[in-house]
């Protein structure tokens, strides 16, 4: 039935309140065929969005300076959902990977808190809290990623099912790249019917058509020998891979016969076998119980010079009589090949177990339990094949391990990749465990044993704190919202330092001006000393090291930025109205002012949340 007929009807009834109108209606609009459904639960975060605006504040004490030329790091303190917004305006479209490790919901106690409660299993809604937590921010990190963004999702048992399905709908199930099985920790005894020694990372893209694949290192210890002769003499190489795999199902044009060095013809066991017993006849129709090489016949005839034959009592190969044969064939590969090549990335994981994670920020004398081994992420951020200078965001940072993994992965190899890490303060988390591990990891720390922790000194961190700034569009509020965006448009152009005045005097508090090796930009927070700031602006194009103009950032009523008053150095700088640029990045994350309550009628049982699937049975 079409839905806009539907709802004409569901109008024209009579003896309705308006709420069960609204119900009605509200059910008409949402009911899906197949996919994920759950009960919108209010939460107090979200709810002060709708009346303000989050901004970000440094907290500059707790700065971490190592040298400009340094990248830039960002801790923000403060509930995810604010900082996540804030980071629209920041980074709309910049993030290449992220990863994150949100609460399982397993209904232990501390595992999820909603709305200052934990979260038990006794909770009727305890699922619907969790989607409706998890949903509002993986909307919003949609719209941080790159069009060829990656994320990553670590979770548990307790809502694979629901969060997979959470994915195929924020980011669209063609986006999807896999669920990575993680061994998590050893087995043990614990449980009543399995021993839970596993949980899963989710893969998704915002845009797969532009991923480039993904590939991850070779173990170089399989390349155990050395080549003696011809044009690869001196490279290691290994030829101990079969060039038959029983496992292989039944393809076209992989079905031939292979001459062996004493003349004998080979082919993988089956019932069809070639008509011309010659090396390189042609491939012929299978049966299903035909096997396969490995290779095409054209590959097959183009790298040949690359097989080994190694006379075996064992081989599964028949000779063109249908016999056993004498020989394996194996196929040789070169390390250096290899490594240019890359590997596909398994989808499962059993080298970086918890305890790891534990064990090591333990060694920095910081008690925390639950911390992933910075190798996971490291991993994850590697097979991604992306540049040694993206951006990298976790927003559930927990004790701060994916700057831990990216501050390490630079070292390694001299990578210039910036991260961003949020995370609220419950427990006093943020103050006794992030930010003390971030300035352990960064700055040399000797532990109370007396053992030198590795650091990464080559680094900045930058402490922010979230505020708010009242929604209500009146003057006074834009102009406090213009000048409390300074400290994000720093963020937003990575550039830090203030320009210092002529004679070294203080700035005026007309404008603020900062620059950098990357990028210059002033903020003017009083439009009528425009003219005032030419020769601000001129200092700032003379100090550039790059091609990028000026940015302009400019307070005005509307959405204009005094292109005309700019004239006599239009050609220097690029315009941006304030606090416009900032409403228009926020439009389309920010709840409505009001928030749609749904009336909950009588048959609504809170028992039913377990009915998540709704199936289409036609």
């Amino acid at each position: 039935m079409n839905k806009t007929d539907l709802i004409q009807k569901v109008k024209a009834l009579e003896g309705l309140t308006q709420d069960e109108r609204a119900y009605l209606i509200n059910l008409v609009n949402t009911k899906k065929k197949y996919g994920l459904v759950w009960e919108d639960k209010p939460e107090e975060v979200e709810e002060q969005l709708r009346d303000n605006l989050p901004v970000l504040k440094e907290v500059k004490d707790k700065a971490i300076i190592n040298g400009e030329e340094h990248p830039n790091h960002i801790l923000i303190e403060g509930d995810n959902l604010h900082a996540l917004t804030a980071l629209t305006f920041t980074h709309e479209g910049k993030i290449d990977v992220i990863y994150i490790d949100p609460p399982y919901n397993t209904g232990a106690k501390e595992d999820f808190i909603y709305n200052d409660h934990y979260v038990d299993k006794e909770d009727a809604f305890r699922h619907s809290k969790w989607l409706s937590f998890m949903h509002r921010r993986l909307k919003i990190a949609k719209t941080l990623l790159k069009e060829d963004g990656v994320i990553f999702c670590s979770i548990g048992d307790d809502e694979i099912s629901q969060l997979t399905l959470l994915f195929n709908e924020v980011f669209i199930e063609k986006n999807k790249l896999g669920v990575i099985t993680r061994l998590a920790k050893p087995a043990d005894d614990q449980g009543n019917y399995f021993s839970s020694s596993k949980d899963y990372v989710i893969a998704f893209t915002k845009n797969i058509n532009l991923l480039a694949n993904f590939k991850d290192s070779v173990n170089e210890s399989l390349f155990k020998k050395v080549e003696t002769e011809g044009p690869k003499k001196g490279e290691k190489y290994r030829d101990d891979v079969a060039f038959y795999q029983a496992a292989l199902g039944v393809r076209p044009n992989l079905r031939y016969y292979i001459e062996c060095p004493d003349g004998s013809l080979v082919i993988p066991p089956g019932n069809t076998f070639p008509v011309e017993k010659f090396d390189g006849s042609q491939s012929i129709p299978q049966s299903d119980e035909d096997k396969c090489w490995r290779w095409s016949l054209d590959k097959y005839l183009n790298d040949k010079h690359l097989l080994v034959f190694k006379k075996s009592n064992k081989t599964p190969l028949v000779d063109e009589f249908g016999n056993q044969a004498k020989w394996n064939i194996y196929t040789k590969s070169y390390l250096n090949d290899r490594s240019e090549k890359g590997a596909s990335p398994r989808d499962f994981i059993d080298q970086f177990i918890n305890r790891k994670g534990a064990d090591l920020i333990k060694q920095y004398d910081i008690k925390f339990s639950y911390s992933k081994p910075f190798e996971l992420i490291q991993h994850l951020i590697k097979i991604t094949n992306k540049n040694k200078n993206i951006n990298v965001l976790d927003f559930f940072a927990g004790s701060g391990t994916a700057l831990h993994a990216v501050m390490n992965l630079n070292d390694f190899d001299n990578g210039k990749r910036t991260c961003i890490i949020t995370t609220n303060n419950e427990n006093n988390i943020c103050e006794e465990v992030t930010y003390p591990r971030c300035e352990r990891t960064i700055n040399p720390y000797t532990n109370k044993k007396g053992k030198e922790m590795p650091s990464f000194p080559n680094n900045n961190l930058r402490y922010y704190k979230s505020e708010f700034v009242s929604r209500e569009t009146s003057l006074k509020n834009k102009r406090e919202l213009t000048y409390l965006a300074t400290e994000l448009l720093c963020i937003k152009e990575d550039c830090y330092s203030p320009l210092t005045p002529k004679g070294g005097t203080k700035p005026a508090k007309w404008y603020a001006a900062f620059t950098s090796a990357k990028s210059q930009f002033i903020v003017i927070y009083d439009e009528v000393r425009i003219e005032d700031s030419f020769e601000i602006i001129e200092a700032l194009h003379t100090q550039k090291t790059n091609d990028n103009p000026v940015k302009v950032y400019v307070f005005s009523h509307g959405q204009y930025p005094f292109t005309e008053d700019f004239e006599e150095v239009l050609p220097l700088i690029t315009l941006c109205a304030l606090p416009d640029a900032i409403y228009k990045a926020y439009q389309n994350v920010l709840p409505k002012k009001k928030r749609e309550v749904v009336p909950v009628l009588e048959e609504d049982a809170a028992g039913e949340e377990a009915n998540l699937f709704n199936q289409d049975t036609h």
